[in-house]
């Protein structure tokens, strides 16, 4: 029997309404602001937007039922996600950006039923964004999780955090950060960190300076953030004292597949913009389209697609068998970063000057697309850890050859 893989019609019919609102609602927002969701507004235009996605009942596809959301799983997420990333506003509207998504999925699958009604719920439902705070400045936690410096001492009734954290993305306007502190060891330890529930508002949080890099359409932007002697309750500990990392892993793989979904759809934008440029300029004796060398850049972009959708869907089935799928979600999110910068970078060419302008999108979602090669751990950290599978496997069965 072969296998099916297409959606379910109710999901089909999502992906049409949510095509339909990213074209007909969002992208004129997005493009009369330059891809500025700050200068667009902010928080008041992700409020306005969000209100538009409820009443088209596209709203918050991957959050809970409970708490207002469509319940997908990971697999029918992606084509969903897709179409909302086509403008780099509709993850934002359709509350999927972020990382709220990212932190609704973790809390949803660890919090406690306490948790779950202080922070799940209104997250889940669009009334307030959120922060995962873990990246710090060097010598801390990066690209390597074991170099985190901020450290959370217990004290009666709870924990006091101190440190400082940067590149916290969506830090300012957020109600609540996920911050990630050093329990136990020393850095460069492994494990020994744990997570921490916080309202913004709590005393000794200050949200910093705004890092101002390439990318626009995160709300929030990826700011600094400190944290000075910041109580923090024993009730709001997410998860258990000590196994930070581990539960991190029910966020990072979802959440690298999504980055994966939401940023395929700003690289097809690109390759419909060139596609469309190409089949109408004409130049030495006829179309552009009709030139090979456009053809084979053509060509490219459409395997480039097809293989990172191909990757994705893979990674997710794994997930939604409840497998922790390092190696896939690794390899899709590899590939994917690398491609829709090529995708990106031959659309740009395909259009000539313009391509280069800000009279067509394709410059500027560039500009979208080249930081996920960073986020999210860099390709080289994917391709260390895909490698050093690869080699364990093939001494794991050397081994066992040698037993017999």
């Amino acid at each position: 029997m072969p296998i099916d893989l297409r959606h379910d019609p109710e999901v089909v019919e999502l992906v049409e309404k949510t095509e339909r609102f990213i074209r007909d609602y969002v992208l004129p927002i997005e493009e009369a602001h330059n891809g500025d969701i700050t200068a667009a507004g902010g928080d008041d235009l992700r409020r306005e937007m969000n209100a538009k996605a409820k009443a088209e009942g596209i709203f918050a596809p991957h959050a809970p039922v409970e708490f207002g959301g469509l319940g997908l799983n990971m697999t029918d997420r992606a084509a969903v996600f897709e179409a909302a990333g086509y403008s780099t506003f509709g993850p934002v509207a359709l509350h999927i950006g972020a990382p709220d998504e990212g932190n609704v999925h973790m809390l949803d699958h660890i919090a406690s039923e306490e948790q779950r009604q202080k922070f799940l719920a209104p997250l889940a439902s669009g009334e307030v964004r959120s922060a995962f705070a873990m990246t710090e400045p060097a010598p801390g936690a990066g690209a390597d999780p074991d170099a985190l410096n901020t450290q959370a001492v217990r004290v009666d009734g709870g924990w006091k955090i101190n440190g400082t954290k940067h590149f916290i993305t969506g830090a300012e306007g957020a109600a609540f950060f996920i911050i990630m502190a050093r329990t136990s060891g020393s850095p460069g330890d492994r494990g020994g960190a744990t997570m921490f529930l916080a309202n913004a508002d709590t005393p000794g949080i200050t949200v910093g300076r705004h890092i101002n890099t390439i990318d626009k359409a995160m709300i929030g932007g990826h700011c600094e953030v400190t944290f000075e002697d910041v109580f923090v309750p024993d009730e709001d500990i997410l998860g258990e004292v000590d196994q930070g990392y581990r539960y991190a892993q029910v966020r990072l793989g979802p959440a690298r597949m999504t980055h994966v979904m939401r940023w395929l759809g700003a690289a097809k934008r690109c390759h419909d913009v060139a596609l469309d440029y190409v089949s109408r300029r004409e130049g030495f004796g006829g179309k552009l389209g009709d030139l090979g060398m456009i053809q084979q850049m053509v060509a490219d972009n459409e395997i480039d697609l097809a293989a990172s959708r191909q990757l994705l869907l893979k990674a997710c089935h794994e997930l939604d068998l409840g497998n922790h799928a390092s190696n896939e979600t690794s390899i899709a999110k590899t590939f994917a970063a690398e491609a829709y910068s090529r995708i990106a970078d031959r659309s740009m060419q395909m259009c000539g000057g313009l391509g280069v302008s800000a009279d067509l999108p394709i410059a500027r979602l560039a500009q979208e697309l080249r930081p996920f090669r960073i986020y999210d751990g860099p390709s080289e950290v994917h391709r260390w850890a895909i490698a050093r599978r690869a080699i364990g496997r093939a001494k794991k069965a050397q081994a066992a050859a040698e037993a017999k």
